[in-house]
């Protein structure tokens, strides 16, 4: 079933590849304390995603005065998204959804079927909320992303 906005968001719990080794990265941790950013995004080491995730990680400050958190989710393996981190020098946290359950569960109905998968871009906006969080889709395809 699809996610309304404004609906609680249903808690995920995906791998991340940092310094400190292979860690769970759940929605629930910022719960109440923190909103989150979820930048979904097609691939690593690819030139579009490279240049939105760096743009991203020169703004975190926004993000921060915001009491935000981001994460970017892909299908790429945790070590392939640290690699690219490394390299390009990206600053948010990265969690894998190898197997595409998750991005499933969170995206809009009219992007759930798997053909679409690899070639969507989408963001949900995760609001702290004593009761959990809501989510909000923006489009990042339009100047100034819009509510859908």
């Amino acid at each position: 079933m699809a996610i309304s906005v404004g609906t609680q968001a249903p808690d995920f719990t995906l791998k991340s590849k940092n310094a400190d080794g292979v860690v769970d990265i759940s929605l629930s941790n910022n719960k109440g304390q923190k909103n989150t950013v979820l930048l979904f995004f097609p691939l690593a080491f690819t030139g579009v995603c490279t240049s939105e995730l760096c743009d991203v990680t020169a703004g975190l400050s926004q993000y921060s005065d915001l009491n935000a958190d981001v994460i970017g989710i892909s299908v790429d393996s945790p070590f392939a998204q640290e690699a690219w981190a490394q390299k390009e020098n990206i600053g948010i946290t990265l969690a894998s959804d190898l197997n595409k359950k998750n991005r499933c569960r969170l995206r809009s109905p009219a992007r759930r079927s798997a053909r679409f998968w690899l070639d969507k871009r989408e963001s949900c906006i995760c609001c702290r909320q004593a009761r959990g969080c809501s989510i909000r889709r923006a489009n990042p395809n339009t100047q100034g992303s819009t509510q859908l």
